[in-house]
């Protein structure tokens, strides 16, 4: 027997996503041509700055051969087809799938004749009136309602289903820039929220101390760092082990890792646990050179359709993932690297679609592993006192 109390999985926080994507909007009321043609509009103006994708249902209502080699008993097929790639899937898509296939998109739009999304744009068409009114339960969160050549008026159904449509934008579909600018605006508002993530969970074995405890700066270092992060991020934690916590000053907040065993790579999933809907500049609490310019610049270019926006290291030419912003996209794709059996933060942003960007500073980047490099920063340090 299993007590009232007793929670047999874990509570976590998931991210904000429909059947597809956290940002997804049904066409829905419109002819199935009109609603490709409007979606292409949109996605040809919006895919300069996001990462769009459209989706539908089959309009062949004859029985359709599988592709390929679905045809002998494959599950799926992949094809490079030299300027794009083709996946040809037999397995069933629930919405597990679905949002794991779209996870990497910014904007999802869908023929809502057929699909489901979490917000509608719903499209007044006479002659598609009944079609429309049997999707009425549907409408659950209408944005914009449109007019079709046909249509003069919202239908009476509509306006008794939709409580605020006298609130909403109403324009016909030919005035497309009108449209495009609604996406454009509604992408801008789903910007996700910068947080602030300074790494001081480290053991510092060649250190041979806490190296976030240094005191460089007039503070230690992982304060001095969450400092300068708190005028360009939402809120700024400090990335600890359990055992640590109990150490951070009172005035800064913690997130103990709950990926453990994993290094920084487990301190950026255990903040995205924590708040999976928010993009996280992560800062190693070792780069005592850093300053404002180096965030400024990092948080000005900022580029959320890619995973992650890094600085490109002075000393590799590596992405430097311990001064990168990594957006909610990213989550999936470090839990799919760990399924692969890497927990390298710079491997992951090496092998996916990221921004790269050159430091405003050389020495931005330059870390302390060891008391020998300690002393190095300590000269540089003094160096830029005596100049000023």
């Amino acid at each position: 027997m299993i007590s009232k109390g007793h929670k047999k999985h874990t509570d976590l926080t998931r991210p904000s996503f429909g059947n597809f994507n956290r940002n997804e909007w049904a066409l829905v009321g419109g002819k199935c041509d009109a609603i490709k043609l409007l979606a292409s509009d949109i996605i040809k103006v919006l895919s300069s700055a996001y990462k769009c994708a459209y989706a539908d249902t089959s309009h062949n209502d004859d029985i359709s051969l599988l592709p390929g080699r679905l045809a002998s008993g494959a599950v799926l097929e992949y094809t490079d087809q030299v300027n794009y790639n083709q996946l040809n899937y037999q397995a069933e898509f629930n919405a597990f799938k679905l949002r794991e296939t779209f996870s990497g998109t910014d904007l999802v739009l869908v023929n809502g004749n057929h699909q489901q999304a979490r917000a509608q744009v719903v499209i007044i068409c006479e002659r598609k009136k009944a079609s429309l009114q049997k999707r009425v339960e549907q409408l659950t969160n209408v944005q914009m309602i449109l007019l079709a050549d046909d249509a003069d008026d919202i239908f009476p159904f509509i306006k008794d289903s939709i409580p605020n449509w006298q609130e909403l934008p109403l324009y016909r579909m030919n005035e497309t820039e009108k449209i495009i600018s609604f996406f454009q605006n509604k992408m801008q508002q789903a910007k996700s929220v910068l947080n602030g993530l300074v790494l001081a969970g480290g053991k510092s074995e060649r250190m041979g101390f806490d190296k976030g405890a240094i005191n460089l700066n007039g503070k230690e270092q992982r304060y001095h760092v969450a400092d300068l992060l708190k005028s360009f991020c939402n809120k700024v934690y400090i990335s600890c082990r359990q055992e640590q916590q109990k150490d951070i000053d009172a005035q800064y907040s913690s997130l103990p890792d709950t990926f453990t065993g994993l290094g920084p790579f487990g301190a950026i999933l255990s903040a995205f646990r924590e708040k999976p809907d928010n993009a996280w500049l992560v800062v190693a609490c070792d780069l005592p050179l850093l300053d404002e310019q180096t965030f400024l610049h990092l948080t000005s270019n900022r580029n959320v359709a890619t995973i992650a926006t890094a600085y490109q290291s002075t000393f590799d030419g590596f992405p430097e993932p311990l001064v990168t912003i990594w957006e909610p996209k990213s989550y999936p794709v470090l839990l799919s690297f760990l399924s692969q059996g890497y927990s390298c933060p710079r491997k992951v942003l090496i092998n996916s679609e990221i921004t790269l960007l050159n430091s405003p500073n050389p020495y931005d980047l330059t870390n302390m592993n060891t008391p020998e490099e300690l002393e190095k920063i300590k000269l540089i340090l003094n160096q830029k006192i005596a100049a000023q």
